[in-house]
Order: C-alpha cells, then structure tokens, then sequence
C-alpha cells in the first residue's frame, strides 16, 4: 500500500520528469531552427517505429495450425483501409482492436 508522503513523491517526480522533457528542447536549441539531424530523426524514427511495432506484434503468429493468421492479418486489413479512408489514428487503431477481439473471442473460437 502506498502512503501518503509517498504517493506525494511520485506525482513530484513525474512533475519534474514531465517539466524538463517539455522545457530541454528550448532550452537545448531555443527559438531558432532545429538542427538538421534531429529534423531528419522527426522525418525518419516514426515509420521506424510503427514498422518495429508490426514487426513486435506478428512475430508469434501461426501461420501452420488454425486459424492460420486469419484474426491478425483481417484486422490489419481493416486498420490500414480505414486509415487509408479516414487518415484518423484512433478510429483505425480503435477499430482494429475492437475487430481483433471479436474475431478471436467469437469467430475463431
């Protein structure tokens, strides 16, 4: 059980974490441009990351016994046609779990 002093501690430190990760940008490079190396790191670690991410979340997939894959690759097929259709984060991802759980809850039981 976690008392009051600290409970108290940790709302500070995550205070203090969360102040110096928004403040330590200006403070590294003020109000003038960014260097070139970190505008390159904002254009090239997102999709790195989201291809990390898929890579992570197919890698146990059985692709030799039933249901073959089925679930995980319908409901990819789901999140990148209504991200194609609607360019909205939250409703594909959203979406896309929702359909995951029914098909492997309900469907491929």
């Amino acid at each position: 059980m976690i008392g009051g002093s600290q409970a108290f501690l940790i709302v500070a430190v995550v205070a203090v974490c969360t102040f110096i990760t928004r403040v330590l940008p200006f403070a590294l490079f003020g109000r003038k441009d960014p260097p070139e190396w970190v505008l390159y790191l904002g254009r090239i670690l997102p999709p790195a990351v989201i291809a990390i991410l898929v890579v992570y979340c197919y890698r146990n997939v059985a692709m030799n016994a039933w249901p073959f894959g089925l679930p995980e690759f319908i409901a990819m097929a789901a999140v990148v046609a209504l991200h194609v259709w609607k360019r909205n984060n939250l409703i594909s991802i959203g979406v896309g779990t929702v359909l995951y759980m029914v098909l492997i809850q309900v469907v491929f039981v």
